[in-house]
């Protein structure tokens, strides 16, 4: 049987050299990592691995990871001192081999290979390296690890794992250990540290560290398999004192019985688990801007969460009732222990062996341990042996159940998530320094463009001297240059006097004849041309004076105008990718509080609600861009040419209308006209998906919702259901619709222009969210009809059968999705208060589900109704009898 039992090469008598494959794994047997290596620094908040493929890998499909086993051998107490004292141990060991040899007598011997064999004179700090400290180093990285120990009563299981090592520190066990190299290794600002302890006690799973909850219940998660127990406690750790206070509150309130095999014999399984919740960074993205080539915004690296969980596990020693001596209520326990180690021996034989069915549920111990034996945990498993040869039996028993734990194979799984509030925050810093720099910016372009027109000012007013200076300068030379020619002329003139005399002078000068008549003329022509000489340089120098200093300067006007322009429109985008990001983050917070899917729409909430309750008390960022950019603004962008303005610009919109009291001011500035037009203008999935979202949240609103009847609202909804393939998409328009199904004057509306046959086409997508929209819906028409009958407005039959909705209603009564199932559980007791709708009704089976509901429905509300109408209907009642059915 032990020839048959090893994985790794067990031999009766002699060891055979091992095969190729065999011998690599025992030369990859140590219990260092398989991890890439880390480039952490004690006391550094991040770890990063260096191989990004391998990182990917492990996110997506896992790396494979043998369960790790070593054997200790405890030394010979007093007892066995003096009881043993002529016979020789039963194993002798061989470390340097990583083997030991279980002796069936002095001539015969059993040997095993491990992945770790330590002697009886191995100190706590080497089983801790060689054991515990790759685990611990994995769960550091994002992994989830397991360090359990078996053995037998006694053999030193507690010791090796809980020891506090108060007296002497150099006997601390696994647990302290593990925990001072996490605290070690994370940043008490940005990772956190949980901690729980518990006992499994009589199948019970018992809180050491508050015993009056003493029996929690494990729930699982049917997507993922994982197991959690939410209602233990967890104490977050900060330093290595208060994890030793809370070890010490746990083991005072651990169950122990003294028995021949221990004094102090446990007999319970110790399961401490430590949550590690630790922040990293993931890589840089650029986005190029279509407005400006030459920049671009940067997005800041991803944060990312690594949630990884430690689980050490000090196993009750196994024991023979005959050996113990127990008896009485000890012989119950002892019999609880030994079952569930039987049912975890079990589940490592059909793992060992890849049977098809492992029985994980024989016992809430493998129900605990179903992620470290063939889940996604890395797991070492110290098996603890006694030398005596009185109990060669378990000693055997429990060498072997380590060699068949040694075939477990365990997929290792990193398990990331986003960090959307972290991202926000990082969003929100960058938007304010860039809202700073604007401002700086702008400041600054108001300075030069102060100091710009100071100095044109100075510059004209420089020129316009000179100027001056030049024409006075000018006007004198004129004056000069024309005194000198008057004198000459004079010369001139007292000269051809001379010559001519007086007598004839005179007589010319009375007929007006002669050389001064011509002279005259000759300065009269000489000073018109230098008037107009002086006008025409003045002309020119009055245009050329300041023409290239204006010109200059309203180019830059021009320019700076232009960067401003850019700078405005860069803040809008990422403003509205910060508002965005944190409503993400607020959705997945609260789906992660109630467990199910993000959906806005689900049951009877709306993300107007959503909306509003998380942001109680402060004010919004939706409300701090709506009064920095301005309603107008916004609305400008959604008919902006630039797809990715458009879709941030519909977003924002959308979640602006989230707010009931931006939505009057929407309708009013045109906002609700500009979303029907994206959906009849526009085929990007995305802006349907934003658009029909923000029609959902002003749908909310009774006078909007006739404006969206008034716009053909009806039936481009309709267009875009028959048209959509996406969930999300079919999620918002189908919310809008059920919106619109709660009016009352919309009835008629809505079936002519197809709102109904839409509402019904959309369950083709199956989606969950999208089912629980169009029930809602059909609710709350059946309940306007029903209202409609009993205050006689409205006679004939439900619009819904006239449609054909009747069999998807039924067939989807009693569906599994709670929401879905409440919905169409309230449309059947409104339709069944109509009398005419009774027979239709009938026949289709849905007084079969009226009936379940009245009897099974789980809200007493609906019970009550559904039983009030079947009583109340003389059809119903008559069928009823005639079925010999009764309520």
């Amino acid at each position: 049987m032990a020839s048959g039992a090893n994985r790794n090469g067990m031999h009766k008598g002699t060891v055979k050299p091992p095969s190729a494959a065999n011998s690599s794994n025992l030369k990859s047997s140590s219990f260092k990592s398989r991890l890439p290596p880390s480039n952490q620094s004690p006391g550094s908040a991040l770890r990063r691995t260096n191989s990004a493929s391998f990182t990917a890998a492990a996110r997506d499909d896992g790396v494979p990871g043998r369960v790790r086993v070593a054997v200790r051998l405890r030394p010979r107490n007093a007892e066995e001192l003096v009881a043993d004292a002529d016979f020789a141990d039963c194993v002798e060991l061989q470390p340097e081999l990583k083997r030991l040899k279980l002796r069936k007598n002095n001539w015969d011997s059993e040997t095993y290979e491990f992945d770790e064999v330590l002697t009886e004179f191995a100190s706590q700090k080497r089983v801790y390296e060689v054991v515990a400290k790759p685990v611990v180093e994995s769960v550091l990285d994002g992994y989830n690890g397991t360090v359990m120990a078996y053995g037998q009563t006694g053999t030193g299981k507690t010791f090796t794992l809980g020891r506090l090592g108060e007296e002497d520190t150099s006997a601390r066990g696994i647990m302290v250990r593990s925990m001072e190299e996490i605290l070690a290794n994370v940043s008490l600002e940005t990772d956190s540290v949980t901690v729980s302890y518990l006992q499994l006690y009589m199948e019970a799973i018992q809180d050491l560290l508050d015993p009056a909850n003493d029996n929690i219940s494990i729930v699982e998660d049917p997507k993922t398999g994982d197991v959690s127990l939410p209602g233990a406690t967890h104490v977050e750790i900060r330093d290595e004192h208060s994890f030793l206070e809370l070890l010490r509150l746990g083991e005072a309130h651990r169950i122990a019985a003294n028995t021949k095999l221990n004094t102090e014999s446990s007999r319970s399984h110790a399961i401490l688990m430590v949550h590690v919740k630790r922040s990293v960074l993931g890589a840089e993205d650029a986005i190029p801007s279509e407005i400006d080539k030459s920049s671009h915004f940067v997005k800041p690296p991803k944060p990312l969460v690594r949630k990884s969980k430690l689980v050490l596990v000090d196993l009750a020693g196994s024991e023979r009732i005959h050996k113990s001596g127990s008896e009485g209520h000890m012989l119950e326990e002892a019999k609880s222990i030994n079952l569930s180690l039987s049912a975890l021996g079990k589940c490592i034989n059909a793992l060992a062996e890849n049977s098809a069915h492992v029985p994980v549920r024989d016992s809430k111990l493998t129900r605990l341990l179903r992620d470290s034996f063939g889940g996604t945990a890395r797991t070492s498993l110290i098996v603890t042996i006694g030398p005596s040869p009185r109990h060669r039996g378990e000693t055997a028993s429990t060498i072997l159940f380590g060699q068949r734990a040694m075939k477990v194979e365990n997929m290792l799984r990193i398990k990331e998530e986003f960090d959307y509030k972290s991202l926000a925050r990082r969003l929100e810093i960058q938007l304010d320094k860039l809202i700073a720099e604007n401002e700086r910016q702008q400041k600054a372009f108001d300075d030069e463009v102060e100091r710009i027109n100071l100095e044109a000012q100075n510059r004209v007013s420089e020129v316009e001297r000179d100027f001056t200076d030049a024409l006075e300068k000018e006007r004198l030379k004129c004056q000069m240059e024309y005194m000198e020619s008057v004198k000459k002329l004079e010369e001139k003139m007292i000269e051809n006097q001379r010559k001519h005399g007086c007598d004839g002078f005179m007589n010319d000068k009375c007929n007006g004849k002669g050389p001064g008549f011509s002279i005259a003329e000759d300065v009269a022509e000489v000073k018109k041309l230098l008037e107009k000489e002086i006008n025409m340089r003045k002309e020119a120098e009055e245009e050329a004076g300041g023409a290239a200093e204006i010109l200059k300067l309203q180019k830059a006007l021009e320019d700076e105008g232009h960067q401003k322009k850019k700078l405005e429109e860069e803040i809008i985008i990422l403003r509205s990718q910060m508002l965005q990001l944190t409503f993400e983050a607020e959705q997945m917070r609260r789906c992660l509080g109630r467990g199910g899917s993000g959906n806005a729409y689900t049951g009877l909430d709306s993300p107007m609600s959503q909306v509003r309750d998380s942001l109680n008390g402060h004010k919004t960022p939706v409300a701090a861009l709506f009064e920095q950019v301005g309603l107008q603004k916004i609305l400008a962008l959604l008919e902006s040419e630039d797809p990715n303005v458009r879709i941030h610009a519909v977003k924002v919109v959308a979640n602006l209308a989230a707010e009931e009291a931006n939505q009057e001011r929407i309708v009013e500035a045109g906002g609700l006209t500009s979303l029907l037009m994206l959906l009849r203008s526009y085929e990007d999935e995305t802006v349907h998906r934003v658009a029909a979202g923000a029609i959902a949240n002003l749908a909310m609103n009774e006078a909007n919702q006739e404006l969206i009847m008034v716009q053909g609202g009806i039936s481009l909804l309709s267009m875009t259901a028959s048209d959509a393939e996406d969930p999300q998409t079919l999620r918002m328009v189908a919310g809008a619709i059920a919106n619109l199904c709660g009016n009352d004057k919309l009835q008629s509306k809505l079936r002519s222009e197809g709102g109904i046959k839409a509402l019904l086409g959309m369950v083709r997508c199956g989606h969950l969210d999208v089912l629980s929209q169009v029930a809602r819906g059909i609710a709350n028409f059946a309940k306007c009809e029903s209202r409609a009958s009993t205050n006689g407005i409205k006679s004939g039959r439900s619009l819904l059968i006239d449609d054909g909705a009747l069999p998807w209603i039924v067939q989807n009564a009693n569906n599994d999705s709670a929401p879905i199932r409440r919905h169409i559980e309230l449309a059947l007791c409104h339709l069944a208060q109509h009398e005419v709708n009774a027979k239709d009704m009938i026949c289709g089976g849905a007084l079969w589900e009226l009936v379940r509901i009245s009897q099974d429905c789980s809200r007493e509300d609906i019970r009550s109704l559904a039983r009030r109408t079947l009583n109340s209907s003389p059809v119903f009642r008559a069928e009823m009898r005639r079925l010999r059915i009764e309520l």
